[in-house]
């Protein structure tokens, strides 16, 4: 390749919690009738006082730690100017320069197979906004407004520019998910809209970056569109562009974007030109990317702090209850897998992919130590037959493996009793047998396993036929 991606992620997860970020109303408003769900403060009227929600502060602090993010003692909100439809007031309340949680990283695996570490640079909170709704009305294009979604508390995980890949940056985001759905914290359901993936995606020419002993990222030539864009690690040169893909909420149409974009702005560099700073969305339909507005820098949207929410300072103390609280995260449960269950790599990614699958495979170990039913084989079962596990008790998978791991318990004597039987009672299939149709002997075979309810290793029932019939 002639240029590197250079690319970072901003990731908004909506929060679990009961109300809204700055009211009362619910925040469970997905399928309700628009606009049912709003009350004077999430619709911005005048005289109106917003009111911090402390659960999604909690989150926000206890997923900031979860990622490895310094908590920092003092906090704000900020007002973020600008003004579009889904905006009731005209600015959001978010934060700016001093987040909840700052400096942290989560590990993937690159595409080298080696694990890559990428830092993340601030995990705050906001408020989500209102959702458009492009439609036709008396053969008029309109935009319909629903409020259900503004003032959803919204917590936003943004990323140093360290993935060099559309694969890594999906995986990257993948797992923030997982992060978010073992702590609890939402369900981060990206077809629902609780989660959406905001890539800026940039480009720089391999020939100019060179890795030096500390693995950072030094340029030896500073061409035109390269300077030093503001980064935690100052050895890394970024481009002075970037582009922002916004409101992606799949995996798989994140990927494809980015794949896109890093095409489009491969034919712009390859021109000479500078692709340009702005907001791109993604037409799933057409598989591209297409221009909405000029990016925005942050003076732009003219922060300043929340005139009507004072500043929030905290103490060590509760810092550590925070931390905890902090539940078993899926790295340190994948570690544990591997230790106590002596199961592979793979097995292990498979099994803590969901916390859901964890706990039920270990709840089935526990049922199956009993039976004398190794880890390795209730984890085998789990992952290649794919049981339904919220219909299937883990006791009763158990059972059903113990069943299968028993047939091999028949007597000779026993199971030499219902062969004979079985050719007696399938003269066709044994006549077929003998004119040299090999079909029939799985036929009777089959026969075999009925008659014994399966508790019968199937390569001896056939050994044990196929003898009787050729002698």
């Amino acid at each position: 390749m002639k240029y590197e991606p250079v690319i970072g992620l901003e990731i908004h997860i909506e929060l679990a919690t009961k109300s809204k970020m700055f009211c009362s109303c619910s925040a469970d408003y997905f399928g309700a009738k628009p606009n049912t769900h709003t009350c004077p403060i999430c619709l911005g009227l005048p005289g109106a006082m917003p009111k911090a929600n402390v659960k999604a502060i909690e989150f926000t602090q206890k997923f900031g730690s979860a990622v490895g993010c310094k908590l920092l003692l003092s906090s704000k909100f900020d007002r973020k100017n600008y003004f579009y439809p889904d905006l009731a007031k005209g600015f959001q309340i978010s934060q700016y320069d001093l987040p909840f949680s700052a400096e942290g990283s989560l590990q993937i695996k690159a595409e080298n197979g080696n694990l890559k570490k990428v830092r993340i640079t601030r995990v705050h909170l906001e408020e989500d906004t209102g959702k458009l709704t492009h439609a036709t009305i008396n053969n008029r294009r309109v935009t319909l407004v629903d409020f259900n979604r503004s003032g959803v508390p919204l917590m936003e995980i943004v990323s140093e520019p360290d993935m060099e890949s559309a694969q890594e940056a999906k995986l990257y985001a993948q797992k923030i998910r997982q992060t978010a759905r073992y702590m609890g914290i939402s369900d981060a359901d990206m077809e629902e809209g609780s989660m959406r993936i905001e890539p800026n995606v940039s480009l720089r020419k391999v020939t100019e970056v060179s890795k030096v002993s500390n693995g950072s990222k030094v340029s030896k030539e500073q061409p035109p569109y390269i300077s030093s864009r503001p980064s935690v690690s100052p050895d890394v040169i970024l481009p002075n562009y970037k582009v922002e893909l916004k409101n992606i909420n799949s995996f798989k149409f994140a990927e494809k974007a980015i794949d896109y974009e890093i095409k489009r702005q491969t034919e712009i560099l390859d021109k000479g030109e500078v692709p340009q700073q702005e907001t791109r969305g993604f037409n799933e339909q057409k598989g591209i990317t297409i221009s909405q507005r000029s990016k925005e820098l942050a003076h732009d949207y003219r922060y300043f702090p929340e005139p009507d929410l004072p500043p929030l300072n905290f103490t060590e103390r509760q810092f550590e209850k925070i931390k905890n609280k902090l539940p078993e995260l899926p790295d340190e449960k994948y570690q544990r897998f591997i230790k106590k269950f002596n199961l592979g790599v793979y097995d292990a990614e498979i099994l803590t992919r969901e916390q859901a699958a964890a706990k039920y495979f270990e709840e089935a170990v526990k049922a199956g130590e009993k039976a004398k039913i190794s880890a390795k084989s209730i984890a085998n079962v789990i992952i290649n037959d794919k049981p339904d596990i919220d219909k299937t008790l883990p006791a009763d998978l158990v059972s059903q493996i113990y069943q299968k791991t028993q047939a091999t318990y028949i007597s000779d004597d026993e199971l030499a009793r219902i062969v004979k039987k079985v050719l007696g009672e399938n003269k066709k299939a044994v006549e077929d047998f003998k004119s040299g149709k090999d079909a029939a002997l799985q036929v009777l075979v089959g026969a075999v396993m009925r008659e014994s309810k399966g508790n019968i290793d199937p390569q001896k029932a056939k050994a044990m036929l196929k003898n009787l019939l050729t002698n």
